[in-house]
C-alpha cells in the first residue's frame, strides 16, 4: 500500500501517528523491513526527528503497528473467503488459499512488516492479538475439515492448520509475492499451492469433506 498519487509525503497537520505509519509502509515497499531508520520514517513523513517518539517508543513499535495493522486486513480477507465454510469446506479452503496468495501479492508491505520485520508476536499484545486471530481462520477451517474423517483416524486440527498453513505461506513466499523476490514457475502459484493441499487431505484421507 502506498501514497496516493500526487499525495505528498511530507507532514503539514492532522494525525502524526498515522502519517508515520504511512511513512513507514511506504519506506516498507521501497527498501523492506531492514532498509530504513527511524530517523529516515520521520524525515520520510516530514517532522523532526525527535517527532516520532511522542507516538512510539522506537522503530520496532512503528513496525509493529504496521504489522498489526496487516494482520487484521490478512484476517479479514481470509475470513471473507472462507465464509464458515460454505458451500463446502474444501471449495472454501481452496478461496482460502487464494485469498491467502492474493493478499501477499497486493499489500507487499504489509506482508514484509507481519512475517520479516523481525519483531515477535509475543513483544506486543495487540500484535500477538492480530496474528492468533488471523490464524484463528485457518484453524478454523481444520476444524471443519478433520471434522469430516473418520474419528479413529481423525487428525488434530491444529496439526492440519499448521501444515496448511506452511504450505500457503511457502508458496506465496517463492512464487507468489508482488516485488521483486517472487520467483518464475511453470503454473500459477494459486494451482501449485491446490495441487499441494488436496495431496496432502488426500494422505489425510480427507476426501469428501
Amino acid at each position: 500500500m502506498s501514497w496516493g498519487k500526487g499525495e505528498p509525503r511530507g507532514y503539514h497537520h492532522g494525525n502524526l501517528r498515522e502519517t508515520l505509519i504511512r511513512a513507514a509502509m511506504d519506506l516498507i515497499a521501497k527498501k523492506g523491513t531492514a532498509g530504513f531508520t527511524f530517523a529516515e520514517a520521520a524525515r520520510f513523513a516530514g517532522v523532526s526527528p525527535a517527532a516520532p517518539y511522542r507516538h512510539f517508543r522506537d522503530r520496532d513499535e512503528l513496525m509493529a503497528q504496521v504489522a498489526v495493522r496487516g494482520f487484521v486486513a490478512f484476517e479479514a480477507a481470509l475470513a471473507r473467503a472462507w465464509d464458515e465454510g460454505r458451500p463446502n469446506p474444501l471449495a472454501a479452503l481452496d478461496r482460502l488459499g487464494k485469498a491467502y496468495l492474493d493478499f501477499v501479492r497486493a499489500e507487499p508491505a504489509y506482508y514484509a512488516a507481519m512475517f520479516e520485520g523481525g519483531i515477535p508476536a509475543s513483544a506486543d499484545p495487540q500484535l500477538r492479538d492480530a496474528s492468533e486471530r488471523a490464524f484463528a481462520v485457518l484453524r478454523a477451517a481444520a476444524e471443519k475439515l478433520c471434522a469430516a474423517t473418520p474419528p479413529a483416524g481423525r487428525p488434530p486440527s491444529l496439526m492440519v492448520a499448521l501444515h496448511i498453513w506452511t504450505m500457503a505461506h511457502g508458496v506465496a513466499s517463492l512464487f507468489g509475492r508482488g516485488d521483486g523476490a517472487q520467483r518464475a514457475l511453470p503454473m500459477s502459484p494459486a494451482e501449485l499451492l491446490e495441487a499441494q493441499v488436496l495431496v496432502y487431505l488426500r494422505g489425510l484421507g480427507v476426501t469428501g469433506a
